[in-house]
């Protein structure tokens, strides 16, 4: 993974920046998009802190439609993979044919798949099996594809959006434990409020959508990335996040009564790291110079819920993940 090094003086250009340009985001998303203020926040939280974002929704919820915006805005290089059953793991990574050189020998030509690009929309990512899902695990933790024992390095900013259809849809396939940690969030999207429908129905039924202005760049994504890691968080502001994490796993000492009871997995590693990370990207793109444990709890549920793991006694009692974070949220002390 690339990394720039930016002087204090580029890094206060590179927040000004930001902070300058964050009402403008939400007027040209709004082109497309209405509503769902949440799922943009979290959506450029995941872009800015370089991490990659499961989306969970019904169809006809504009999935699609948001990340494309967000592609337009940030000028990347964008590539949709519409997964299906029957969909090989070169079909997205790419493969290698035999072609004719100019001077008449043969020799293998690798054909790059859609994985290189900017960001990737990896649609309905459950609609799939499990092998052809894990075509993309080296591509988003390592930033590069190996083909025939080869290894191409992709190019950055790399982020994967991948949206998946709720498990309870008839032909979808559950994504391993070890793919869905590899997201940063869970980000969900529901069904809008009537007045919002009804804004969307007049608004997509009687013109076509304005274009959206390209904002950035991906040399500035880049910059953003770097200035997001500088952002600074008090100790005490990060071990609340830990502590928040290992509440989840049952069987700990940290892990509460309702946790034993409901839990079968809880979160590793990485969901503190995303705890912090994304604070850390809230605080930047509100306007703040420093991380707080609001950050941390505004962030506690797309990025737990697909790294809790309920066990059936839950499912017997109607207790969702989102039942459950919100009891660790309460029970948890801030300090």
């Amino acid at each position: 993974m690339n990394f720039i090094e930016l002087s204090d003086a580029q890094e206060q250009q590179v927040v000004e920046h930001l902070r300058a340009s964050r009402v403008r985001i939400d007027e040209e998303l709004s082109k497309t998009i209405v509503g769902q203020k949440d799922v943009v926040q979290q959506l450029l939280i995941s872009l800015l802190s370089g991490g990659h974002c499961l989306i969970t929704g019904a169809p006809g919820l504009a999935k699609t439609l948001l990340v494309r915006s967000v592609a337009q805005i940030f000028d990347l290089h964008f590539q949709r993979i519409q997964f299906t059953p029957d969909l090989m793991p070169s079909d997205i990574t790419g493969t290698e044919i035999l072609e004719q050189t100019d001077d008449g020998r043969r020799a293998m030509q690798f054909i790059r798949g859609p994985v290189f690009a900017n960001v990737i929309l990896a649609d309905e990512i459950n609609r799939t099996p499990p092998k052809t899902q894990a075509a993309l695990l080296e591509a988003m933790q390592e930033h590069q594809v190996t083909v025939a024992g080869k290894r191409y390095v992709l190019d950055e900013p790399f982020f994967v959006l991948a949206t998946q259809n709720p498990i309870e849809m008839e032909g979808t396939y559950p994504l391993p434990e070890a793919q869905l940690d590899r997201f940063m969030f869970n980000v969900l999207i529901d069904y809008l409020p009537h007045e919002e429908e009804l804004d969307v129905v007049l608004q997509t039924t009687s013109k076509r959508s304005a274009k959206i202005e390209k904002l950035f760049s991906g040399e500035d994504v880049l910059q953003f990335q770097e200035v997001v890691r500088r952002v600074p968080i008090a100790r005490e502001t990060a071990d609340y996040a830990v502590r928040l994490v290992e509440a989840t796993r049952p069987g700990k000492p940290q892990a509460t009564k309702f946790v034993n009871d409901w839990v079968n997995w809880g979160a590793g590693l990485r969901a503190a790291q995303t705890l912090v990370l994304g604070a850390k990207a809230r605080a930047l793109l509100e306007g703040r110079s420093h991380a707080t444990t609001g950050d941390i709890r505004a962030l506690a549920a797309p990025a737990l819920r697909h790294r809790v793991l309920l066990n059936y006694k839950a499912e017997a009692e109607g207790i969702s993940v989102e039942n459950c974070v919100a009891a660790l949220l309460d029970s948890i002390p801030e300090r």
